[in-house]
């Protein structure tokens, strides 16, 4: 994590010293760098200010909803087939009943060491029976800052975090994350641009 943000930070200011050399020259810069971008662009508001509710916001209407969680009695092929169908890689577990009671968290790494490496059938095993439990799951809440957020995936070797505020408000990945840090960095590097050139305000 650490590194990371040393490398995006080194990056910045290798480019603002590119800049500075050669005024001229910002297409070439700019050019060797790529973009990645989301569908709804995270606000740029610094990335030390940036929060996991931000985040969500991105992904729009559709941010939370029944096809983002399973229940501990499901069988692990029909939770499978949900996380394909919605292009996902893991569901909060809820327990049985009405209440959203969390009981942890099912992901693609689950299905392939516990069901396809031990030779289990997925059609025949309940949920329940390999998901990571809720005492070993790791969630944030929509204030978490997405520093904190990437520091602690990172440090827990995880790639999907639930979003709990209470109750389940969404779901983030470290994709959803490391996107959020490159358009900040991307608007940094415009303003720190158009200063250059004499047009920031």
């Amino acid at each position: 994590m650490e590194g990371l943000v040393r490398g995006i930070r080194s990056c910045q200011e290798t480019l603002r010293v590119a800049i500075l050399k050669h005024p001229r020259d910002r297409r070439n810069i700019f050019s060797r760098f790529g973009r990645v971008t989301s569908s709804l662009p995270v606000r740029e508001k610094g990335l030390e200010n940036l929060t996991v509710a931000d985040v969500l916001m991105t992904k729009g209407e559709d941010k939370i909803g029944s096809w983002l969680w399973c229940r501990t009695t499901d069988s692990v092929y029909d939770a499978v087939e949900n996380m394909a169908k919605n292009n996902i890689g893991s569901l909060v577990v809820l327990k049985p009943g009405e209440q959203e009671l969390i009981a942890g968290i099912i992901t693609e790494r689950d299905y392939m060491r516990k069901i396809i490496a031990q030779g289990r059938s997925s059609k025949y095993t309940r949920v329940g029976e390999i998901m990571t439990d809720e005492n070993k799951l790791v969630t944030v809440t929509s204030d978490t800052s997405i520093l904190q957020a990437m520091q602690l995936m990172t440090d827990h070797h995880i790639r999907h975090a639930p979003v709990i505020d209470g109750k389940i408000v969404g779901m983030v990945s470290i994709v959803d994350v490391v996107r959020a840090v490159v358009e900040q960095q991307g608007g940094e590097l415009k303003r720190l641009n158009e200063f250059i050139k004499g047009e920031y305000y």
